[in-house]
């Protein structure tokens, strides 16, 4: 019941059109998730993941709502169509909406773990399930961004070029500050938290360049992140006695001997993350940062470029374990048929949109054409 109405959640969270219903979406999607990360009640790490959840996000809510407030004020209306008409049309000044844009900000960085409201992230991904680690990962993301972006290109469409500075440096810090803490990470989810946190600076990226460019390549980029995400928190799961033990990075010492199935599908999913091509995930930075170029935006694809580098390492290191060490112990890790199967599905939605982009690309091309 708690996941489905997380789903429902995400869905009428990317599907809103008007920010009292983005909030209400906010709100069914984190309650659900602040129990489903104390689910483990007989593990302290969970039960600390699910307060440290609760509290942050029910801090962050209340910016959100506020900035609804101020939205209100500035234009007299929440609908996110109204608020681009009121604001293309000059009935009101730049002072009340750029306070309302900075408080949903807030609302929003919490929701994508974008630096500096990012700080949860960790804990959270390492004490909550983690199945349910893999759902927050994937799903949260995805729903947060697609609502992040109808208000941030939609709603304040008409200010766009006095958000575009917050949301490059916004872009930057979170792309650098996930890229370099990630390194000194000795537990694969903690390390896959802060790779999180980097990939939203990178998704960023693309809604930072503000053109429809860059709005269908953020999309692609949530779609790809999705399936190597899950795909990688699939194969903690199933290295992981219960999905929760044996997390250290020195338990995927020799992974590709015990099961080449796991090994090979974990380095498919780190090199995606990576940006290595042929994958999903080297064909997602190339459009966010071509759209990027595009907007006049040549810096901070630099700096992707060098947060890029600096990512690779950590992704590289998991993968010499995997490969180039032997085992700590001689302990099998078997996966059974329908994980196998998931995993399959997983690995072959990584390839096939790195190789055939255009399978999705060309619909997102449409869906990023944004009116009001």
């Amino acid at each position: 019941a708690l996941l489905l109405f997380a789903t429902s959640g995400m869905t009428l969270l990317a599907a809103a059109a008007d920010l009292i219903v983005v909030f209400l979406a906010l709100e069914i999607l984190s309650l659900s998730l602040y129990v489903m990360a104390g689910f483990s009640w007989h593990r302290i790490t969970s039960q600390e993941a699910s307060m440290k959840y609760f509290l942050l996000g029910a801090f962050s809510s209340a910016f959100f709502l506020y900035g609804i407030a101020m939205a209100y004020g500035a234009t007299g209306t929440t609908s996110i169509g109204g608020i681009a008409r009121a604001l293309e049309g000059g009935l009101s000044g730049l002072a009340l909406p750029l306070v309302a844009a900075a408080l949903l900000a807030v609302g929003f960085g919490f929701k994508v773990a974008a630096v500096p409201f990012h700080m949860w992230t960790p804990d959270v991904y390492q004490g909550a399930p983690t199945p349910v680690t893999g759902f927050m990962a994937a799903g949260t993301k995805v729903a947060g961004f697609a609502a992040l972006i109808r208000v941030a290109e939609v709603a304040l469409g008409p200010v766009g070029w006095e958000l575009r500075a917050a949301l490059v440096a916004l872009s930057a810090v979170t792309m650098v500050v996930g890229s370099v803490l990630a390194i000194a990470q000795d537990d694969v989810k903690r390390l896959l938290a802060y790779s999180s946190i980097a990939h939203a600076g990178f998704v960023l990226v693309g809604v930072a360049a503000g053109n429809q460019s860059g709005i269908s390549g953020a999309m692609f980029y949530l779609a790809a992140y999705a399936a190597m995400i899950l795909g990688a928190f699939g194969v903690v799961i199933l290295v992981s006695r219960t999905g929760e033990e044996r997390t250290a990075l020195r338990s995927y010492r020799g992974l590709g001997r015990r099961n080449p199935l796991l090994g090979g599908c974990l380095t498919l999913f780190l090199l995606s993350l990576a940006g290595i091509p042929p994958t999903a995930g080297f064909m997602a930075k190339f459009l966010v940062f071509g759209a990027a170029v595009e907007a006049g935006l040549e810096g901070l694809v630099i700096v992707a470029v060098l947060a890029s580098v600096a990512a690779a390492f950590f992704y590289l290191r998991v993968i010499v374990l995997t490969y180039m060490e032997e085992p700590e112990d001689e302990i099998a890790v078997r996966a059974a048929p329908a994980p196998s199967f998931t995993l399959a599905a997983a690995a072959v939605a990584t390839l096939a949109l790195g190789v055939f982009p255009s399978l999705i690309l060309d619909p997102l091309q449409t869906a990023g054409v944004l009116r009001w």
